[in-house]
């Protein structure tokens, strides 16, 4: 055995060039190579691959490798390639290659010169290759991101379901699985499934200390804020997930027209285009790949230093999994995450259409995704609670790598309201999930809580001193402190545990934090949104545009307002535009503004710069896309066409509402539409006339200052379009 070992670790230089093994490694090797079912649990970056590269190498015939996406196999055998002599060490067999590749692949197995023999589940549904391999010598099969296998895993393919039969009809042996990501429920769920419940398991710690995890409220500067981080990192790799292929396209348009080197990936792309990225970002032609998940399963590049989430992944394991890919050489790691509770609800939507089960399970992990976002307890110890692990979050290692150790919240003393949660639990016969809990503590009726008479209890409602966020948050704290566990079997109902039970009857002093809660940002109004938030204006300036902006409004005859808004002259003492382009991208600006009024701006914060020897933030300074442009140029074609609003909004598959915020869009930005058509049909010329001469007379056009001076003689809606007429009529 002894000399096994030592074989081994000369192999290991042989072959890799690496001077001893990580953590697992060796055991797990040796149980794959003792000839036993084996089972790994080993986060991205641990080294999972070598531990059926290495037995392949080294035994006699060739392992089969189960894996779900191509990218994965083809970094894997380029890899393997580079470390052999041999081009057939490692081989492919999917649905990218032609009749010719194929059949010297088999020349290649049959010649007994390949050792590893890359295939996807579908590739082993087809009764040729079943006939074939069973021809062969197999040392073994691995089944690698085997969490694929269980439905609630973060990424279930049913393909992956008939895996135990195939492997039976190729011949009796040895299963390898292995995942980089597995909540307990996850793993039962594998082993039973590919029929190896006798595997000798490996579980690897899950964490990683040298990623640090920030989450942000999701607002209107999303796109800016991801733009000032990026350039932080220039030079370097990251990755940018995004939920749907639009979402991706539109942010890698983004950063392309603000000087960042980035492309985008989804499965939406053909196979040539998906290759020719993905190589881009490892041979680093490209900084950013913007992508949904279908990137970057197994792609080996060590040095990406920044994960982003534009949008939260539908479970942790999908969140753990992507951001491990930050920092695999052990270097920095960002992981940031923008959350926002209406994205969510989006994916909720998602889910409605699925079977009754599905649902369940998609919401119980939606749930986890929502509680790990708004904790304000230590993102480490409560996403290594999630996979099973304890951590200890003063002393642990990376204890101090996250954004709410950095930034503690005050901690309020809970011990009765832990005991009056626990109770309930207790009280309910541990039946309910949180949301029912909860609604028992506040007094809060509804249908279930009523059919099962909890409503006439004594303690309903005995913690409706307290809203349900804080009863919500001290149930995520105490879940993670181990009084409560959730039953994942029955999507999430609480049960108390053996430390919950003793709680309740001998309390102690449990410290909690107030979650954090993200407010939403309010768009609603064009009008008022643009300041960027975090940097302080130029007051100076700002008087200098105001007075300059006055006596234009003389000249042309209109109100100031109608030349440039206040939150366009705040962004300019941000910015400080000295082109007709950078003065197009000040916030309600665009070309037809910087041409018609820009001149003298520019030209007065040109000599205001050189003055003041003022170094301006180009990092403040970013482009928009243009990407609303088809939508803009059809409302204003349309509106030529005199074409009803409501039939522009339908024909879009926007709201009214939407339709109105985008003319607003257009007349701020200098464009003329013409909407009189519309408003002929909603006012008679009088009002017409009585709304005019108000916006005329104004300081400003804030809709509710005007809806306040009419006082209801007209809706929203009536003012709204009368604006668009105004400005577009006197301002452009």
């Amino acid at each position: 055995m002894n000399e096994t070992k030592i074989n081994l670790l000369e192999s290991l230089k042989k072959y890799f060039g690496f001077p001893k093994f990580k953590g697992l490694q060796k055991d797990a090797i040796q149980s794959v190579i003792d000839g036993n079912n084996t089972f790994v649990v080993m986060p991205t970056g641990g080294g999972k691959s070598l531990i059926y590269q290495l037995p392949a190498l080294v035994q006699d015939g060739m392992a089969i490798v189960v894996s779900p996406l191509i990218a994965l196999m083809k970094n894997q055998v380029d890899v393997l390639r580079g470390i052999s002599t041999n081009h057939g060490v490692a081989h492919v067999l999917n649905s990218s290659l032609n009749k010719t590749e194929i059949a010297q692949v088999k020349r290649d197995i049959e010649d007994g010169i390949t050792k590893l023999l890359y295939v996807a589940p579908e590739s082993l549904t087809k009764e040729e290759y079943i006939e074939f391999l069973k021809k062969q010598a197999i040392s073994f099969i691995a089944i690698d991101e085997a969490h694929c296998i269980s439905e609630w895993g973060h990424d279930f393919r049913p393909e992956y379901r008939n895996l135990r039969d195939i492997v039976k009809q190729i011949g009796d042996l040895n299963i390898v699985g292995l995942t980089a990501t597995a909540t307990e429920k996850v793993q039962e769920d594998i082993l039973k499934n590919l029929g190896i419940t006798d595997a000798k398991t490996f579980k690897a710690s899950f964490n990683r200390p040298n990623l640090f995890y920030e989450v942000k409220s999701k607002n209107a500067d999303v796109d800016k804020d991801i733009i000032r981080f990026v350039r932080k990192y220039k030079g370097k790799s990251g990755i940018i997930y995004c939920l749907s292929r639009k979402k991706v396209e539109e942010v890698a348009q983004v950063l392309q027209v603000n000087g960042i080197k980035a492309v985008p990936y989804h499965a939406g792309f053909d196979a040539k285009t998906r290759a020719r990225h993905q190589d881009m970002f490892l041979m680093e032609d490209t900084d950013v790949v913007v992508a949904t998940i279908a990137f970057g399963m197994g792609i080996d590049k060590p040095d990406v230093r920044f994960v982003i989430h534009y949008d939260m992944p539908k479970s942790l394991e999908s969140y753990y999994q992507e951001t491990g890919r930050a920092g695999r050489d052990g270097g920095e790691g960002y992981c940031l995450a923008y959350y926002a509770y209406k994205d969510i609800e989006k994916l909720e939507k998602f889910l409605a259409g699925k079977p009754i089960a599905e649902q369940d399970i998609g919401n119980a992990l939606l749930q986890e995704v929502v509680a790990y976002a708004e904790t304000s307890i230590s993102r480490r110890k409560f996403l290594l609670h999630y996979f099973g692990e304890e951590f200890d979050e003063i002393n642990g290692d990376g204890a101090d790598m996250d954004d709410n150790v950095i930034n503690p919240k005050k901690k309020i003393e809970a011990k009765d309201n832990v005991k009056k949660l626990l109770g309930v639990v207790k009280e309910t016969k541990e039946e309910y999930k949180s949301k029912e809990v909860i609604n028992t503590l506040i007094g809060k009726e509804n249908a279930l809580l009523i059919s099962h008479k909890t409503n006439k209890q004594d303690f309903f409602g005995t913690g409706n001193d307290k809203d349900d966020k804080y009863w919500m948050a001290l149930i995520r704290q105490v879940l993670v402190a181990g009084f409560l566990h959730k039953e994942i079997e029955q999507y999430g109902v609480l049960k108390l545990t053996q430390e919950g039970k003793e709680f309740i009857n001998n309390p102690v002093s449990f410290m909690m934090t107030e979650d954090h809660v993200y407010d939403e940002v309010d768009d609603s109004s064009i009008i008022t949104k643009g300041k960027s938030r975090g940097a302080a204006t130029d007051e100076k300036l700002m008087v200098m545009l105001k007075d300059l902006r006055k006596s234009m409004g003389k000249r042309k005859g209109v109100p100031p307002y109608a030349v440039f808004q206040d939150p366009s002259l705040e962004d300019m003492t941000l910015k400080f535009p000295i082109t007709y382009e950078e003065l197009a991208n000040v916030h309600g600006v665009g070309d037809g503004k910087a041409k018609k009024y820009g001149k003298e701006f520019i030209a007065l914060i040109l000599d205001y710069v050189e003055e003041n020897d003022i170094i301006r933030p180009d990092d403040l300074i970013v482009k928009s896309t243009g990407l609303n442009s088809a939508l803009k140029l059809y409302i204003i074609q349309n509106t030529d066409k005199k074409i009803p609003l409501n039939d522009i909004a339908k024909s879009k598959g926007i709201t009214m509402d939407e339709l109105i915020k985008i003319m607003e869009q257009i007349i701020y930005s200098g464009t003329k539409i013409n909407i009189s058509y519309c408003i002929n049909e909603l006012l008679d010329e009088e009002q017409q006339e009585e709304i005019f001469d108000y916006f005329m007379e104004s300081e400003n056009d804030k809709i509710e200052e005007a809806l306040e001076e009419f006082d209801g003689d007209y809706d929203l809606e009536e003012l709204r379009m009368m604006r668009i007429r105004f400005i577009s009529e006197v301002a452009n």
